[in-house]
């Protein structure tokens, strides 16, 4: 089963100290070890500050962009893992050795499993088909 690992954290509201940012990255790296050695890492990114955001309605046949996250929240997504893993006891075991989780919080989210034909791929769902 895979497992999205979404990692909410605050926005620091001042820039970190070369030290702190250093000592975090290898709580990262070493995180990062740790799942590909189990051969479970199947992907994962940081991402850019909320401020970065752009959010996305439609409504009544119109897009409405708008700057910023869809919330406003103290905590904000700030990267994720997709990991695979035996069962959500095995995810949250690996969720917690993300660094995030001792400041933060880790979402732990199953992924769904379309089969073989999606159209996340470009191709047709097979539900329903003849």
């Amino acid at each position: 089963m895979q497992y999205a690992l979404l990692i909410y954290t605050a926005e620091p509201t001042e820039e970190p100290s070369p030290e702190a940012i250093a000592a975090e990255m290898e709580g990262y790296n070493e995180f990062g070890r740790y799942v590909a050695d189990r051969g479970a890492m199947r992907g994962g990114e940081a991402l850019h500050p909320s401020t970065s955001a752009t959010t996305v309605r439609v409504r009544d046949g119109k897009t409405l962009a708008t700057d910023g996250p869809f919330a406003e929240t103290k905590e904000v997504l700030g990267g994720f893992y997709v990991v695979e893993a035996t069962d959500l006891d095995d995810a949250i075991g690996i969720a917690a050795r993300i660094p995030g989780a001792l400041h933060g919080s880790i979402e732990i989210r199953p992924i769904l499993d379309f089969g073989a034909e999606s159209t996340m791929r470009g191709e047709t769902v097979g539900v329903g088909a003849d």
